[in-house]
């Protein structure tokens, strides 16, 4: 291991990885170390959209709007909670960085097909979308390294490669003749490519693979195994890492500056129970194991402000016994509804998966608890979509009952009673859903008016295709709680990604982006990648301003954990 370089880079995520490449490329001598042993972070564990208006991808498909309108609608849905010159940079900028990955790695995009924007409605907002995704590839190039890759969030046989785009389709089950037609697809694929020896890889996996071919290519070292402890700070400037590798703590100079990209605190328990909305739980998160939010306590020990810290990339999200599963088209598909402990609807269940989880939590607040929530299907819903990853038809596994997830009843009296809430209230709930149903218009909740809405619903049922009645049993419960993909608080940045302090102070050589840092999101959700958009844009700049930087920290003599560059 390297005792010092130009730059420390924190985590081999997303953001990271992004920026250790861009700063090698700009001729910095990097290194990029990793608490896990594994790339690829919560990244790797995503769908792999990327949200960053007027990229190549989105000219190739003429879907490029005018930047002004992506800027008008984080204006409209973030505020001014986070400053307009860090909104406004994320999408000026966000093109150039696509540029940057296409041409110093394997990874290459496509756009989603009319995967809405989350809140399509609001000025400046596209109901067709601005979201793309990695191209599927053979990623047989990185050797033996694959077996660094962050392990899934769900597995899938090998070669098996599902986009965002196909699982759209394959959701509906047999209800279009996309459905099947997708699925034979995708056996075909994975038979031909598994007889041609290829490893394919779509979505998160293909992202982090090819970021991490590009600092192969580079000659960026990444250090597995090796945990931030503390940041070396000399007269007010970041000029190091104290990290702990193989039970040993080592310091690591950094001459030009230290990039954090170590992810969120979704699996620090005592983190989350002091900044987050109660109850929390880490069982509740599909992050990363690893983020524990090392980057976060070494920022705040040494002065940088914080900010979000009680909101996250949250999703109504179902407990399995393996684990927790994020529930998107399950709750948007017709002929479900979640309600909270009185049996009654309280939101429109095709929200966006983070402004669900604030209308969960918002409930906390009334005295009528809405966590655990239960998400109430008929059996006709089971013999339609896919659940969770069980097939139409295909019977809930014996454990999930024996876990608590799942509750079945022959009547939904029956069903309540199950789930501790009053029959005639959800009778009366049902009821009055299925009213809706019948008309096409949720006079509650408005759900199926958003084109986001449509994106996860079922065209063959009319006359709205988010809502259809719930009246064949048996019935289900399925129990809901406030998960996330993520936190998204953390350490405040500018537009330059350099790390603030409470006055507004720019604390000296150290960056950070991705959930290490406040999101430039906000309190929302802009679309499909907005996690993974900023987190590359912000690693981008910062190496940039690192590279751009006449700033330099002073040489030290050598000790037996620090050295100067020329005896490294």
């Amino acid at each position: 291991m390297k005792q010092s370089c130009d730059v420390v880079v924190v985590g081999a995520g997303g953001a990271g990885m992004t920026a250790a490449l861009a700063a090698a490329r700009q001729g910095l001598d990097t290194v990029l170390v990793e608490k896990s042993n594994y790339f690829g972070g919560s990244t790797a564990r995503s769908g792999g959209g990327v949200w960053i208006p007027g990229n190549y991808a989105l000219i190739a498909a003429g879907e490029a709007d005018d930047p002004e309108e992506s800027k008008r609608y984080l204006e409209a849905i973030v505020g001014d909670i986070v400053p307009k010159v860090r909104r406004d940079t994320f999408i000026d900028r966000g093109p150039e960085v696509m540029d940057f990955v296409r041409e110093n790695t394997p990874v290459r995009f496509a756009w989603v097909p009319e995967y809405s924007d989350y809140l399509p409605e609001s000025p400046g907002g596209r109901p067709r979308g601005r979201s793309v995704e990695p191209v599927p590839m053979d990623c047989g190039f990185l050797g033996d390294e694959l077996a660094h890759l962050h392990p899934p969030y769900s597995k899938a046989p090998a070669n098996l490669i599902v986009t965002q785009a196909d699982f759209r389709k394959i959701s509906l089950g047999m209800r279009t003749i996309r459905g099947p037609i997708t699925m034979v697809k995708i056996i075909v694929r994975r038979i031909l490519s598994s007889l041609r020896g290829r490893k394919m890889y779509a979505m998160g996996n293909a992202l982090a693979i090819g970021l991490r071919k590009g600092l192969l290519d580079a000659g960026v070292p990444v250090e597995y195994g090796t945990e931030l402890r503390d940041l070396v700070v000399e007269d007010g400037r970041v000029v190091g890492v104290t990290v702990l590798r193989q039970g040993v703590e080592r310091t690591i100079r950094a001459t030009r500056g230290v990039i954090l990209g170590s992810g969120g605190f979704e699996k620090n328990l005592e983190l989350r129970e002091r900044f987050q909305p109660k109850p929390t739980s880490i069982d509740w998160t599909t992050g990363a194991e690893s983020n524990t939010g090392g980057g976060h306590l070494a920022g705040m020990e040494i002065g940088a402000d914080v900010a979000l810290m009680d909101d996250a990339w949250w999703g109504p999200t179902i407990p399995l016994p393996r684990g927790p599963w994020f529930a998107l088209a399950e709750r948007n598909l017709p002929g479900s509804i979640i309600v909270n402990s009185a049996g009654n609807r309280f939101m429109n269940e095709a929200l966006p998966y983070v402004e669900a989880v604030h209308e969960i939590y918002r409930g906390e607040q009334t005295g009528v608890p809405h966590i655990p929530a239960w998400m109430i299907v008929d059996q006709r819903y089971r013999n339609r979509y896919l659940f969770a990853g069980l097939s139409p038809r295909q019977p809930f596994p014996g454990r999930w009952y024996k876990h608590g997830t799942i509750k079945k009843a022959d009547t939904l009296e029956a069903l309540a009673d199950e789930i501790g809430v009053p029959p005639d209230a959800l009778t009366a709930t049902v009821e009055r859903f299925n009213g809706f149903a019948t008309s096409g218009i949720d006079q509650d909740f408005h759900r199926g008016e958003s084109a986001y809405d449509k994106y996860y619903s079922d065209p063959t049922v009319k006359p709205n295709p988010s809502l259809h009645r719930i009246d064949q049993g048996p019935f289900y419960a399925v129990k809901i709680v406030p998960g996330d993909l993520g936190t998204k608080g953390g350490l405040v940045t500018d537009e330059r990604a350099r790390v603030l302090r409470p006055d507004g102070s720019v604390i000296e050589g150290l960056y950070a982006a991705g959930n290490v840092s406040a999101a430039v999101m906000g309190n929302t959700y802009a679309g499909p990648g907005a996690t993974i958009g900023p987190a590359i844009v912000f690693g981008y700049l910062a190496a940039e301003d690192i590279a751009t930087s006449s700033s330099v920290a002073p040489r030290v003599s050598t000790s037996s954990t620090e050295v100067t560059p020329e005896a490294s």
